[in-house]
């Protein structure tokens, strides 16, 4: 087939792309006689693409033998070879696909072949073109149009797609929500192997957003979902307001199905209404984990979730967690809490939240019962950036070092997360930060102060697959403005254990305060991670720790430090890896032998 294109249509430049996404290198099979050559100048890598595009390959490597199915697919080969050829800027090219000798075009559809045995792909791609003349316009004030999308560099019809949606998402972006592709002229010189491509575009009127029209199956009351979704009705409209919308309701976990559509027509004033339909989630939820140290014992825990509590997108959380079970470190803690979140609280992006939780722990240095009740709110600043903060009230009974006190404390903790992870679940780029500072008042004559905590992650991929991932954390926490002595046990700090440093028993590094040991003021933490992947599902990791406790506020080379190493297996699931370290002292007096860890998700 020979390919004379005088006159491309825009709207076929589409199908084109496609073609060119879906060139990649297929694996080679044994071909009974399926055979590809490229005529004129040798180009390894235009082949490639070619033979990755090809039905005919498809087919092959599928298994299809059928010959009236192979004939319909020759047949279509060469409208997807030709389309290649276009996406890669070859527009003088011809095909020649041969079925035991014949031109598969020139068979009669009506007389398909009854065997087939061979099968001849012959391109011959002829010159790439180059841009000529090139204009888009009117332009929307700037636009960025592809560095490529001009006189002299190669006429690929990637490129005219990108600059032609790009030129239409900047009018999108100032406002005019109807803007389009009006005019289209591309015109191919065969003798000067040029692409001439002029495009023209109506912007229509700018457009302001009109009301929310909402469909589908959901029992979250109307007036809620407004709410929720903030559309800015009688604003100029904005393609990132219109995301901003839908991600607010996605991110209520209340809906299985979010679809937003823009109205066809625009009503008074260029208003243009937005439609939404949303699908409701299976409002009840439940679940459990499981986490086993051969020294901090055996981890219990689960949850029992309401996605739609009173019927407005509000989320009850009841949760609770036994740890410590047979443990060598400690006795059984427990913990149980309840958490309600009603989002759109103090406006879209804020969720306002309650909370009300019970613990009591049985650590090595320490026992305490205590119970909170807190209220705040969180507030999204983007799609990486939150913030919170709350007021809480806490009564606990302890017994240290410092023998059996009561603590009853006001905090009004604040706190800002950044998270850049591709994946929360396992990571392999990115990076995470969580700031927190606890200001804590005594309200019984308690001591007043501080606690600060400083949680950052790193994540970066060694090659592009991701199949060798280096992880670094660094840990910080500190205790202001109140005496060691004087300082709740809870908001003291140790280190030893999965949280921290692996190979070392659980909370084994505190202070020595002489009849007995306590938490310090000041910690620091350190981790690094080499994660590698054997197959898909299973990887190694190695890893080490070092951690550090003191008792000043802030590190000043007076405390401790200790330190671990060893090595583990991940094994991918849908809720994350399935995790097995082993680990070993490094550094430190503060343990010996082997620790085995066992859980759910990376550790960190």
């Amino acid at each position: 087939m020979l390919l004379q294109a005088l006159a491309i249509p825009l709207r076929h430049l589409s199908t084109l792309l496609l073609c060119a996404a879906l060139a990649a290198p297929a694996p080679a099979t044994a071909l009974d006689r399926l055979d590809f050559s490229l005529q004129g100048e040798e180009n390894k890598t235009l082949l490639k693409r070619l033979r990755g595009a090809s039905l005919l390959r498809t087919a092959k490597r599928e298994g299809i033998d059928d010959p009236q199915d192979l004939f319909s697919t020759a047949l279509a080969d060469y409208r997807r070879l030709v389309e290649t050829l276009y996406a890669l800027g070859y527009y003088s090219g011809i095909v020649h696909i041969r079925i035991d000798g014949r031109e598969a075009a020139l068979i009669p559809p009506l007389s398909p072949p009854r065997a087939i045995s061979q099968i001849e792909v012959s391109i011959d791609p002829g010159k790439p073109f180059r841009f000529g003349e090139v204009d888009i316009a009117p332009l929307a004030r700037g636009t960025q149009l592809p560095e490529d999308f001009r006189t002299g560099e190669r006429a690929r019809a990637a490129t005219i797609i990108d600059a032609a949606s790009g030129a239409v998402a900047s009018w999108r972006d100032a406002g005019h929500a109807k803007a389009r592709v009006k005019t289209q002229d591309l015109q191919a010189d065969h003798a000067n192997q040029t692409l001439t491509a002029r495009i023209g575009l109506a912007p229509g009127p700018q457009v302001r957003f009109g009301d929310l029209i909402l469909s589908g199956n959901t029992k979250v009351r109307s007036e809620r979902i407004r709410r929720i979704a903030g559309l800015p009705t009688g604003e100029v409209f904005s393609p990132d307001a219109l995301d901003k919308t839908a991600n607010r309701l996605r991110r209520t976990g209340t809906f299985r199905s979010v679809a937003v559509t823009e109205a066809d027509d625009l009503g008074p004033d260029n208003r243009m209404d937005i439609g939404l339909a949303l699908v409701d989630e299976k409002p009840r939820r439940f679940g459990a984990g499981i986490e086993l140290s051969n020294f901090e014992g055996l981890a219990v825990s689960g949850f029992w979730m309401h996605r739609n509590f009173l019927g407005g997108a509000e989320r009850l959380r009841i949760e609770g967690e036994i740890s410590g079970i047979a443990g060598e470190s400690s006795g059984v803690d427990y913990d149980l809490g309840a958490r309600i979140e009603r989002p759109a609280a103090f406006g879209a992006d804020t969720v306002g939240f309650a909370y009300f939780d019970m613990a009591s722990l049985d650590e090595r240095d320490y026992s305490a019962d205590t119970v909170t009740a807190g209220i705040g709110a969180t507030r999204i600043f983007s799609d990486h950036l939150q913030g919170s903060v709350e007021f809480a009230l806490s009564y606990s009974e302890t017994n240290d070092v410092y023998g059996a006190r009561d603590f009853t404390l006001a905090s009004l903790p604040i706190s800002l997360q950044w998270d850049r992870r591709d994946d929360i679940l396992n990571a392999t780029r990115g990076q995470y930060i969580d700031a927190r500072l606890t200001p804590f008042a005594g309200l019984n004559g308690e001591a007043s102060g501080a606690q600060l905590k400083f949680d950052s992650r790193i994540y970066r991929r060694m090659d592009s697959e991701g199949r060798l991932v280096l992880a670094g954390r660094l840990q910080l926490g500190s205790v202001v403005g109140t005496a060691l002595s004087r300082t709740a046990p809870t908001y003291l700090f140790y280190s030893g254990g999965g949280g921290t440093v692996r190979g070392q028993p659980y909370q084994s590094l505190a202070v020595d305060v002489g009849p007995g040991r306590i938490g310090g003021r000041s910690f620091a933490g350190l981790s690094a991670e080499a994660r590698a992947k054997l197959t898909d599902r299973i990887s190694i990791v190695g890893f080490a720790d070092a951690g550090y406790i003191g008792r000043e506020s802030f590190y000043d080379g007076s405390g401790n430090w200790h330190s671990g190493a060893g090595l583990g297996v991940r094994y991918d699931t849908s809720v994350g890896p399935i995790r097995l370290d082993v680990a070993t002292p490094l550094s430190g007096d503060t343990g010996e032998g082997v620790q085995v860890y066992i859980g759910i998700g990376q550790a960190f």
